[in-house]
């Protein structure tokens, strides 16, 4: 019986290939599409589950502490995520809250949680109870985890207002950006290795 352990599979034009071995700075591209096959990763386990933990921390930051304060005529206000989601459901768009909620509070942390699970087990070489499952929320949450553009908002809010008032973007807002940039990193496409791995 043949083997499939050394194929992959384009995900755009369906194109099958043989693994190869990378490089730093290197990926493979499919000759049809143009589409990323793969990506020179270079974390291990172990790495990986340090920064799974520290994502976790970092996302604890980001929800509980003031992403920016606001004060005008010694009056102060600051405001957290949960905060925003708040104040967005009190009006007609209650759905947007829900949205918003999901892409910057819920996927995350499950994010962060599945990995956190998945990555416990690998390091003692083993499968994760539910492996496949978690794999594939995984893959399915990755569009929905959208810390990047909450990070622009944000942002954009900070520059807007520092015109009008005294503005000072708080812890949150610094745990959300290094979150981001942390998420991008953990949970990108680079997470179908595991699948190698274990």
């Amino acid at each position: 019986m043949a083997t499939t352990d050394q194929l992959i599979i384009c995900e755009h034009c369906d194109c099958v290939y043989e693994k190869v071995t990378l490089g730093k700075h290197q990926k493979t591209l499919c000759i049809r599409c143009g589409g990323v096959l793969q990506r020179y990763n270079g974390l291990t386990v172990e790495q990986r589950l340090a920064l799974a933990y520290t994502a976790a921390v970092l996302w604890a930051f980001a929800n509980f502490y003031p992403v920016m304060s606001i004060s005008l005529k010694g009056l102060k206000n600051s405001a957290t995520l949960w905060d925003s989601v708040l104040a967005l459901s009190h009006g007609p768009i209650t759905f947007i809250a829900m949205v918003a909620a999901i892409a910057m509070i819920v996927a995350p942390i499950i994010q962060v949680m599945l990995l956190i699970w998945v990555l416990s087990y690998a390091l003692a070489g083993q499968r994760a109870p539910g492996f496949r499952f978690c794999m594939r929320w995984l893959e399915t949450l990755r569009p929905w985890s959208m810390l990047e553009v909450c990070l622009l908002g944000a942002m954009v809010a900070v520059f807007k207002l520092a015109g009008m008032l005294d503005v000072l973007p708080g812890i949150g807002l610094f745990a959300l950006a290094v979150l981001s940039l942390m998420m991008i990193r953990i949970a990108g496409r680079d997470i179908r290795e595991l699948w190698d791995i274990l």
